[in-house]
């Protein structure tokens, strides 16, 4: 089971993990939950809730009981049984279904509307009867005070047929060119349709005529929005007797109340995509509205976002689970997604096991999805020895770097480095020890770096003390501020002494008092006592000589003077050293190859070339215009010329 937040509102995916192919025997089936950790560890709450390639609409029994979904591809229609948490049936269509609609409390009246301009009626047997409307439908709503159906599609006309007579009615002529959506009102029975110029238009079913017209098209268009072609009515549906939400071809969500032609709130999905789904969810007063990439829940009166989802694959369609947090969605991809969120309400009554079950991973929250994968960058590739996995399926790229599998980390890494496992545990072990010694009664340690520059601070700071008057404030010691801790952790910043710059800048190094020796050598012998108790074997001492720095400046100036007679000296060493090797070295012949378009004459001409080149410019263009050498043409790489005259 899959978790995400958003907005401190947890999600559980009850759909994520892999599925079975359906040509797979039981047998083989059971053979892999026994083989594979991952189809074991899924939840599976209806059993085979998908389609074989593509589901369109799904849809919930007013009694709970049934949920219903179309898809392709062969066109068919499949029920599942809540109770059971199986299918109850499957039945093939002809043609693809665009929408269905629950007539009856269960199962047993049904009716589609499919592409072939056709409408099939089923009943609890399967087939019962098909006619045909006069142009292509896209939506319909069943009136149920007078078993009407009102069909709106490719034409200005309403069509409706009254199941009680088995007959068509005088159809509802509008204003529109072509119409994309419709919805009755649950309490006063308003028939509403959007039409493809963006407008709505409201109808009494009792005298048949229209009663209210909405722009649409105009309201979505604010400050914020940007839009390429007029905006046509995508989504529709009412909430109570006065309220109704309208969705827009170019992804707006407008509210609506009937008492007024302004919208209450308008809400930018930002996608620019058709919204193809809105749902409400009255406990929290939400509105729940859905693109083909994105599903949002926002407040419907202030408009703030509560939280949203993102699946894999492209939405078709969104069912909310009456009175519950269940919320299923229709997809792109063969299996049909189940979502459950406890904020929202309680879990159904036919799956009451999911409180217990997501109380359970809120008391111990289990690893998430990134737990199982390793973050790595192509440098830690080449260390592996993996960077020829770049761009196969064992690496996935993300930002700087890529994900891959810790366990394909972890054997990499082994097999790079061995003996990684046992230097962990030394340095483990190393700590525990040093934790343990930090708990005793310490004399005075030194850090393992820069010895010397610690007991040099630690005497500086014992004399501070003594002299310190008593109104003057504490000064922080650089052994324990934290900004210089690393200086005395890291070998990286280890003094060297050897240095040419440390050596001219710090000349007494060598003329070391004997109290500081004789107080370093006390240390290091405290320390080995230590080790020998423990009986752990620690690094080497460090054999380097602390300095303290003299106050004669006459002594200063000479011992500088040393140190650079010193280095001059090092300096001739070295040089006599390369002479020697360069002597023994035997010279062989170099060979030049001559440019095209020059004649080899002399090694005499580089030397004419250098008194030449200190000449001014207007002497050497004499010299040239005497030799006949100022104008250069018909060269292999081109001809090129250039024609000074002075002045005369």
């Amino acid at each position: 089971m899959q978790v995400s937040s958003l907005n401190e509102v947890k999600i559980y995916s009850l759909s994520a993990g892999r599925s079975l192919p359906e040509w797979l025997s039981d047998r083989k089936k059971r053979a892999l939950q026994k083989k594979d950790v991952d189809i074991r560890r899924r939840i599976e709450l209806i059993q085979d809730f998908e389609m074989p390639t593509v589901s369109t609409k799904i849809k919930v029994s007013r009694d709970g009981q049934y949920i219903m979904a179309v898809g392709t591809y062969k066109p068919r229609i499949r029920c599942y049984d809540t109770y059971q948490l199986s299918q109850k049936f499957e039945r093939c269509l002809d043609s693809e279904v665009v929408t269905f609609e629950i007539l009856s409390d269960d199962y047993s009246k049904i009716v589609f509307l499919q592409c072939g301009r056709f409408v099939e009626f089923h009943s609890q047997h399967g087939h019962y009867y098909r006619t045909r409307i006069p142009k292509f439908g896209r939506d319909f709503s069943y009136h149920y005070p007078s078993c009407d159906l009102y069909f709106v599609g490719a034409s200005s006309e309403v069509y409706r047929l009254n199941l009680e007579q088995g007959r068509f009615l005088n159809s509802l002529q509008t204003d529109a060119s072509e119409s994309n959506v419709c919805d009755i009102n649950p309490v006063h029975f308003l028939f509403a349709m959007g039409t493809a110029e963006g407008k709505v238009e409201c109808w009494d079913p009792r005298t048949r005529n229209r009663v209210g017209l909405l722009d649409c098209a105009l309201s979505s268009v604010t400050v914020d929005t940007e839009i390429d072609t007029l905006p046509s009515v995508s989504a529709l549906k009412f909430d109570g007797a006065l309220n109704m939400a309208v969705g827009t071809s170019t992804g707006q969500v407008l509210l609506y109340d009937l008492r007024s032609s302004n919208p209450l709130i308008v809400k930018d999905h930002h996608y620019g995509l058709p919204i193809k789904s809105i749902q409400f969810q009255r406990q929290l007063d939400l509105i729940i509205s859905a693109d083909s990439r994105i599903i949002k829940m926002w407040n419907k009166d202030t408009g703030k976002i509560f939280t949203s989802m993102e699946p894999e694959y492209d939405i078709n369609d969104v069912c909310l689970y009456p009175n519950s947090g269940m919320l299923m969605t229709a997809n792109e991809a063969p299996k049909m997604n189940i979502y459950y969120i406890p904020v929202l309400g309680p879990a159904p009554k036919w799956c009451s096991f999911l409180d217990n079950l997501t109380e359970e991973l809120e008391e111990n929250p289990e690893s998430t999805v990134y737990d199982d994968y390793k973050f790595v960058t192509r440098k830690d590739l080449d260390n592996l020895g993996l960077a020829h996995l770049i761009g196969s399926s064992l690496l996935r790229a993300y930002m700087h770097g890529f994900f891959m599998d810790i366990r394909l980390y972890h054997k990499a890494k082994m097999m790079a480095n061995p003996f990684a496992y046992e230097e962990y545990r030394r340095e483990k072990i190393r700590q525990k020890i040093e934790e343990t010694r930090a708990q005793r009664v310490q004399l005075k340690k030194l850090p393992k770096v820069n010895k010397e520059l610690a007991l040099k601070l630690i005497e500086e700071e014992e004399e501070q003390q003594v002299t310190r008057k008593r109104k003057q404030k504490n000064l922080p010691s650089l052994l324990k501020d934290d900004r210089f801790k690393v200086m005395f952790e890291n070998p990286d910043f280890q003094v060297d002494e050897q240095s040419e710059e440390f050596r001219l800048l710090n000349p007494l190094v060598s003329k070391i008092s004997e109290k500081r020796k004789r107080k370093l050598k006390a240390l290091e012998e405290l320390e080995a006592q230590e080790r020998e108790e423990e009986e752990e074997p620690e690094g080497k001492a460090s054999d380097a000589e602390s300095s303290e720095s003299s106050d004669d400046e006459k002594g200063w100036v000479e011992e500088v003077r040393k140190q650079r007679k010193l280095l001059r000296q090092e300096e001739k060493v070295k040089r006599q050293e390369r002479f020697k090797e360069d002597q023994q070295t035997l010279l062989k012949p170099q060979f030049f190859e001559i440019k095209e378009g020059e004649e080899f004459r002399s090694f005499k001409d580089s030397a004419k070339k250098q008194k030449l080149m200190k000449k001014t410019l207007g002497d050497r263009l004499k010299l040239e215009e005497k030799l006949g050498t100022l104008n250069v043409c018909d060269t292999t790489v081109g001809s090129k010329q250039a024609t000074f005259k002075l002045k005369k």
